[in-house]
């Protein structure tokens, strides 16, 4: 890889072009399935008399991600990226087809769980993957391909799987992702020396080394339970002093006093450097993915708009995040406090881009296109900002703390996305009547006013001075 020459560097060179050719497949069989899913499951749940129980299809999925993604950290440390990557590769695909075969919504919501589990695993490899096979200057141009990895999913994806369900079955919208996971199977097997161990990490576990994995482990494990609970219980709203409202009341607790254990020390208070990546990575996923769960479900039972229609919208979407994530790979921002700025600029585009939505929301007349062009803006905005937050996560971590500062990174993502659809899920069984859109302007004006937190998190994801080294987690 040293002898590639600088003009001619980039991720298709002919030592980087195999290793990206297999990320950009992983992730784009995982973006397929997330894209697929949101345009088919207004259907699916239909079909299978949980239309109240929406929220929990994407909830499950983010549950059994956080598993994952925490035990993928400390794993893909000792023992580098390839086996979390082959263990997730086969959780996904065992779970998809679980999605597909399912008979009842119980049974759905399992194989949501275990899907979850192996994308957790494969994202923060993936990540891990980026810091091991790449330098440092080729990185954001890597991010900005993982990024449009979502485009071909959304643009053709959205739509296809819209057709899919209506022409077909949404059962269908699950099987399609098999033949590209196999895919991507074969092309990390065929890399797997450029995968494999980092020298620094050949030596052996040490006994301090083994309790900290365990240990991350178990708090990982009580994060994913607690967060299932607080689902379960926001899902069913039950009186605060019966059983299960009591039990979701420790839950919340219990993921209040776990998730920062898991996370640099100072995320919560949005201290400078790595801490504030964490805090405003959350702020966007849960402003963003919150918001865009429920627009399919308007679009199809309150608007009348057909899936496929549906998924033209969602594409929109994604579209601009991925011209977000060219732009700022484009940009000649290059140091870690210029990249902070580009944070902010995301952090303001999200935030217009959901109260423009809001506000059309509304107003019956307004065309579909123009719902579409304001997901486009806010799209835009998690393009520069989201991306750019992983690229400062590899700048600010050591090396040998990149697995676990992926993780801490994917956790932050999974724990915005899901306090973002429980909060929606709550407007949702709250506020909705059929024929109303006062639960979703509500939760589309609240997802825009969290996004606006971006602009100062995202201005403080600045590094400290160089003697104030922040770890990448606790513990």
């Amino acid at each position: 890889m040293a002898t590639v020459s600088a003009p001619t560097l980039s991720p298709m060179s002919p030592a980087y072009r195999v290793v990206t050719l297999a990320i950009v497949v992983v992730t784009t069989m995982i973006s397929f399935e997330s894209m697929a899913v949101t345009t088919a499951m207004p259907l699916a749940a239909a079909e299978l008399g949980a239309v109240e129980s929406y929220g929990l299809v994407f909830s499950a999925m983010m549950t059994g991600s956080l598993l994952g993604i925490v035990l993928a950290g400390p794993w893909a440390d000792r023992a580098g990226p390839l086996p979390p990557l082959y263990a997730g590769q086969g959780l996904f695909l065992a779970g998809t087809l679980g999605c597909a075969l399912a008979p009842s919504f119980g049974l759905l919501l399992v194989g949501r769980v275990v899907t979850g589990v192996g994308s957790g695993l494969v994202i923060v490899a993936e990540f891990v993957a980026v810091g091991r096979a790449f330098p440092r200057e080729l990185r954001p141009r890597v991010f900005t391909w993982l990024s449009a990895a979502w485009v071909l999913p959304s643009l053709v994806g959205a739509p296809l799987a819209g057709w899919l369900a209506t022409a077909t079955s949404w059962r269908w919208v699950f099987g399609a992702v098999v033949l590209p996971g196999l895919l991507a199977v074969a092309l990390i097997a065929a890399r797997s020396n450029a995968l494999g161990h980092a020298p620094d990490l050949d030596e052996e576990a040490t006994p301090a080394d083994r309790a900290s994995h365990l240990r991350l482990a178990r708090l990982g494990t009580l994060v994913a339970a607690s967060a299932g609970v607080v689902q379960l219980a926001v899902h069913a709203q039950p009186p605060l002093l019966s059983p299960l409202g009591v039990l979701g009341l420790l839950a919340i607790l219990g993921v209040a006093l776990t998730a920062p254990r898991l996370l640099p020390p100072g995320t919560v208070r949005s201290a400078r450097g790595l801490p504030s990546v964490m805090l405003s990575r959350a702020v966007f996923n849960a402003s963003f993915m919150g918001a865009i769960s429920f627009v399919p479900l308007m679009l199809s039972r309150e608007r009348g708009v057909s899936l496929p229609v549906t998924g033209g919208v969602i594409a929109l979407a994604s579209l601009g995040w991925s011209a977000g994530s060219w732009l700022q790979g484009r940009s000649r921002r290059r140091g870690p406090v210029e990249r902070s700025r580009l944070v902010v600029v995301g952090a303001v585009l999200l935030a217009t881009g959901l109260a423009v939505l809001a506000i059309l929301t509304p107003w019956p007349a307004a065309p579909v296109w123009l719902l579409g062009g304001a997901l486009a803006v806010s799209g835009l905005g998690m393009g520069f900002g989201s991306t750019t937050l992983s690229v400062l996560v590899l700048d600010l971590a050591p090396v040998a703390e990149h697995g676990r500062a992926s993780a801490s990174l994917q956790l932050a993502d999974v724990l915005g996305t899901v306090v973002g659809v429980a909060a929606a899920t709550a407007l949702f069984a709250a506020l909705h009547r059929d024929g109303e859109v006062t639960a979703y302007l509500c939760m589309w004006a609240a997802f825009a006013a969290l996004a606006a937190v971006g602009v100062v998190t995202g201005a403080r994801c600045a590094p400290p001075s160089p003697r104030d080294h922040v770890p990448a987690a606790e513990g």
